[in-house]
């Protein structure tokens, strides 16, 4: 299992998570009433204890970002994702392409919001989102 790596200085989470190290948190887009119905939400909740109806932050080893609300609404997640991260130093967020399947979102637009969270040395961002981001 490799869920990390290094890549010209940027912490990459890795695009095929199918199993977490300890203190690894598996970070997916899903929606507020925490339906886990598809996607990286579905297997969050099948594999990793994504609890059904919470839709947004820490369940299992999962955090939940609701995505399917409007910009708004994810812009204000990923605030208080970032603050999580923040006050959890001794987890490691390995965040996927959130709103950039279901939601409908490009990296372009989701990528930018991380651009705090992308700061923190326990915050992995997809590749994608690094492309974005720089």
């Amino acid at each position: 299992m490799d869920n990390t790596q290094i890549v010209n200085g940027k912490r990459v989470a890795s695009d095929n998570i199918a199993e977490l190290g300890k203190d690894e948190v598996f970070v997916f887009g899903s929606n507020v009433q925490g339906m886990h119905g598809g996607g990286a939400a579905w297997f969050a909740h099948k594999n990793f204890g994504a609890e059904w109806g919470v839709g947004e932050g820490l369940t299992g080893r999962t955090y939940a970002l609701p995505t399917m609300e409007g910009d708004a609404s994810l812009r204000h997640a990923v605030e208080h994702f970032t603050e999580c991260a923040r006050q959890h130093s001794e987890l490691t967020f390995l965040v996927t392409a959130v709103g950039c399947g279901i939601a409908g979102y490009t990296p372009a637009e989701v990528a930018p919001l991380f651009r705090e969270a992308a700061k923190l040395p326990n915050v992995y961002l997809p590749q994608v989102f690094w492309n974005v981001i720089g």
